[in-house]
């Protein structure tokens, strides 16, 4: 797959002939040629769609498009050279290069090589501030980073049920309340998808005990984790539950 994260031209950004990017595309040498482009939406002249038709006759079309948000010009050259395309993809969730699995028909999109695995984020609250963790060695992944109470969901469990067990295992908190729940995140990093499920919850007490899991904590103000070095996704964990 070849993704461009700025908008795109068929239309002097790339050689119908060749399928080769050029210096207009933001990504010049790369073939798209039999390959999956991904870009956010079209742009330029309605010259584009014949560009698009005229790169299938000399067999060089990309294999299929994907969209963040579809517009005419793509979509009608795609229409025209019989080219599959699909749209409202987050491209947030996609890799230069990742294999593909895509059906035009019903607008969807796999990717078998990326793990798509369920945990939990919770936020704990106390007079304004919330509780950040440092991640140990001895966890598998984003060892040294600040997080939240997270663990995975096991199958069988409720994200909330999930949700409770941690902060009491990672904390030693009994006395926590539920204050919010928030909408399922996605987040890529690297070969694994993150459906994450954010709850904020207020305790009264600040005096809590790590395990093994953790080597530091802190009470912080939201603001503050902009300075903190913390797991990918954190910030938007905040954002939708804060």
């Amino acid at each position: 797959m070849t993704l461009l994260n700025r908008p795109f031209s068929f239309l002097g950004g790339v050689d119908p002939k060749t399928g080769i990017l050029t210096v207009a595309s933001g990504a010049e040498g790369s073939s798209i040629s039999g390959s999956v482009l991904a870009f956010p939406f079209g742009r330029g002249s309605t010259v584009g769609s014949y560009t698009i038709l005229q790169m299938k006759k000399e067999g060089t079309a990309p294999a299929a498009i994907i969209n963040a948000k579809a517009e005419t010009i793509v979509a009608t050259g795609a229409v025209m050279a019989g080219v599959p395309m699909i749209d409202s993809i987050d491209l947030g969730m996609l890799r230069e290069g990742d294999e593909v699995i895509l059906d035009g028909e019903n607008g969807t999109l796999e990717l078998p090589q990326v793990r798509e695995v369920n945990v939990v984020t919770c936020i704990l609250r106390h007079d304004g501030r919330i509780l950040v963790l440092k991640r140990s060695q001895n966890v598998s992944t984003n060892q040294g980073m600040w997080a939240g109470v997270s663990g995975y969901v096991e199958e069988g469990e409720q994200p909330l049920e999930t949700a409770r067990k941690e902060i009491a295992e990672e904390t030693g908190l009994a006395d926590f309340e539920l204050a919010r729940s928030g909408e399922m995140l996605k987040v890529r990093s690297e070969s694994r998808l993150w459906c994450i499920h954010p709850f904020l919850f207020d305790t009264r007490s600040a005096e809590i005990t790590i395990d093994w899991e953790h080597t530091d904590y802190r009470w912080i103000y939201p603001n503050e984790v902009d300075n903190a070095t913390a797991v990918p996704g954190f910030q938007q964990v905040l954002r939708s539950i804060l």
